[in-house]
């Protein structure tokens, strides 16, 4: 009787796992995660560090598929056409979740309709950085030297709608300036020119500008928080150098298709968790300057909304434009 008890135990089991694959059986293959920009830059960086640790929690591989270009439209789409079984995922974050509604004139996803946000990994803060040769040193003297040679500063980013696009353009409605905006398809090629002098300035994450400003090749104005950076202490906030106010955080975070299986979401999001909590993923995001933030999906659809509306306001208030 024991034995019939034990084997019947084993066919129900067998049968719930048929029953109800996805949560029985995930991950059973390699997982594709695309970052919708190009190797080397900190979202590359930073999700080849996450997605190492959530392969060795769940066992199976997590392959980082890089798709740059179009202001994340490319790999976004990639990811909007993928199946809905959690074995594509992307690296989601405020140009392609937030500054893209307004800032292109056709965008063909929709954040609410196409895409399951899995959940925020990450927060990062901009340096304000010039090129050695501008004879500036901080944002009251770039400030004058902007107003006195309108136009003469070209400002890089890694391209539009990004923070270090609609950073410097709310610099420049917040202090009455003129800079032409240069947008590069990867962080790495902005920076590159402006340390050799064909742009000027550019206001991006500390990971791409922070290692240049230690080494002494690129100059930092200012820090684009409420506070100062415990990574850059004695670079002073923008705010507290006479433009009040001034705040720009960028941020991101995994993303599925649109209707991905709730057991899934719920699935990843804790691994993402578990992995941010490691003291290995928090040293490396530490050492680039970046804060670990996890959230629910929830709170990162709702940041997302949020931002979307503040940034909405920046475009339409600076006549910020896809170049």
């Amino acid at each position: 009787m024991r034995k019939r008890l034990l084997l019947l135990n084993v066919v129900f089991a067998a049968l719930a796992a048929v029953a109800m694959p996805g949560l029985a059986a995930y991950p059973e293959k390699p997982i594709r995660l695309i970052v919708p920009s190009a190797p080397g830059g900190a979202p590359d960086i930073l999700m080849r560090a996450l997605a190492t640790q959530m392969s060795q929690q769940m066992g199976v591989p997590i392959v980082i598929d890089n798709k740059p270009g179009g202001s994340y439209v490319i790999g976004t789409m990639d990811l909007v056409r993928a199946p809905a079984d959690g074995y594509t995922l992307a690296y989601g974050n405020i140009v392609s979740l937030a500054t893209n509604r307004s800032l292109l004139a056709n965008v063909p996803y929709d954040v609410d309709r196409d895409l399951t946000l899995v959940g925020n990994v990450l927060r990062a803060v901009n340096l304000m950085v010039v090129n050695n040769n501008v004879p500036v040193n901080n944002v009251p003297e770039l400030i004058a030297y902007a107003k006195k040679n309108p136009g003469k500063i070209a400002y890089a980013s890694d391209g539009n709608g990004t923070t270090a696009h609609l950073g410097v353009e709310l610099f420049k409605s917040m202090t009455g300036t003129f800079m032409l905006h240069v947008p590069y398809r990867a962080a790495t090629a902005a920076i590159t020119d402006v340390i050799s002098g064909n742009a000027q300035l550019m206001m991006a994450n500390t990971p791409v500008t922070g290692p240049h400003v230690q080494a002494g090749r690129l100059r930092a104005l200012g820090i684009s928080a409420a506070q100062r950076s415990p990574a850059f202490p004695d670079v002073p906030t923008i705010a507290e150098q006479g433009v009040a106010g001034f705040e720009v955080v960028a941020w991101g975070g995994l993303v599925g298709p649109a209707k991905m299986p709730a057991d899934i979401v719920a699935r990843i999001n804790a691994e993402m968790r578990k992995a941010l909590a490691t003291p290995e993923v928090r040293e490396r995001f530490r050492g680039m300057g970046i804060e670990v933030a996890p959230s629910s999906p929830d709170e990162f659809r709702e940041l997302a909304r949020r931002e979307s509306v503040k940034w909405a306001q920046v475009v339409k208030f600076s006549g910020a434009k896809v170049d």
